[in-house]
Order: structure tokens, then sequence, then C-alpha cells
């Protein structure tokens, strides 16, 4: 990674504790991985102009506003709340339905893995990771105007998404 392409990163992530509706030992296992997976490895480029041209890296918030996913984007350096770069508001329609089944599977797949065959909890977790895939490239579709990420970036913010969404 070129030092240019290496700015366009989120260096921190959050989810706003009042947009998460539902927590146990589980979902939060899951939301620490793909934090943590997130920050070591992705691409983020807010497209536009951010103030002062600010080329990154990123915090982000990820929050809920009436049924809509908002990302508040902040700079590296300003620790602040008051300061937002841009932020991006995109309607979850789309991946509902997704994040739905991908409930429903994972309820599947955590039932299986206490009593199902090798063979058994191998296929649902092919179609559990088929619709993650399916849930992290709507969004990467759906925001590719507002933001360039690369394919494992799309799918980490799913996986958060889709923390936020559990009730």
């Amino acid at each position: 990674m070129s030092d240019a392409a290496s700015t366009y990163r989120i260096c921190n992530i959050e989810l706003d504790e009042k947009s998460i509706i539902r927590r146990n030992a589980d979902i939060d296992h899951e939301r620490r991985v793909a934090i943590f997976d997130l920050l070591e490895d992705n691409s983020y480029q807010p497209l536009g102009n951010l103030p002062g041209n600010y080329p990154g890296p990123f915090r982000l918030v990820l929050r809920m506003e009436d049924n809509r996913l908002a990302m508040d984007i902040y700079s590296a350096e300003d620790l602040s709340q008051d300061s937002k770069l841009s932020i991006i508001v995109m309607p979850l329609t789309l991946l509902r339905r997704t994040i739905k089944d991908y409930f429903h599977i994972c309820d599947s797949y955590f039932t299986a893995i206490k009593s199902a065959s090798p063979r058994q909890i191998e296929t649902i977790d092919m179609a559990r990771r088929s619709l993650h895939d399916e849930g992290s490239e709507i969004l990467q579709d759906k925001l590719g105007d507002k933001v360039k990420m690369d394919f494992q970036t799309a799918r980490r913010l799913f996986t958060l998404i889709c923390v936020l969404q559990i009730r």
C-alpha cells in the first residue's frame, strides 16, 4: 500500500451505544472481531469534497437514524464529536431482507454447531457466508457514489450494521 493510498482508511470505528438495541456475549464478540479485522486492513475513501480536502485516515461512528444507517465521518486528528467532515445516510430498505435471512441462517448455524454433523454445519456455514457476501455487495453498490471501499471493508461494515439491527 502506498503512502497516499494508506490515508484512505478507517483508523477508528464506533457503534453509537444508543443504536444498539440488544446485547449478549455472542453479539459483543462478533462486534469486537469485526472492528479488529476492519482496523487491521481496510480501504475507505469518501467521495466528494471534504473540508480542507482532508485525505484521511478517518474515524467513523455508525448509528441508526430514523431506520436509516448514518455514518458520521471525522478526521483522525479531531477527537471531538463537534466537527464532522461528512455524514453518509443510507436507507436500509434494500438490505432488510438480506439482514433478516442472515439472522435466520446465523440462528440455524449456532443451533447446528451444538448437535449437527460437520457436513450439515459446513452447508449452513456456506449459506451464511453467501448471505454475508450478498449484503456486502449491496452495501458496496448502494454506497458506491458516496464512498469507495474494498469488498473486505464492506463485509466488515455489513457485520457491524447487523449488530445495529439485532432486535
